[in-house]
């Protein structure tokens, strides 16, 4: 439990890989975050990520 609580009261740094206001409210905040631009391989088709994978091995 100890780790748990060392965690607060530390400044917050955040990578989002979400939706990108939430993102802009933590800037609002003055919370260090940073947007991450990503996107499910092959745009979520399944069949493509599948064919994909097989290529890559």
């Amino acid at each position: 439990m100890k780790r748990v609580n060392d965690i607060f009261g530390k400044d917050l740094k955040v990578l989002n890989i979400g939706l990108e206001q939430f993102c802009a409210d933590l800037k609002e905040q003055d919370v260090t975050a940073i947007q991450m631009d990503w996107r499910p391989p092959s745009g979520g088709d399944k069949e493509a990520a599948d064919l994909l994978s097989a290529l890559l091995g």
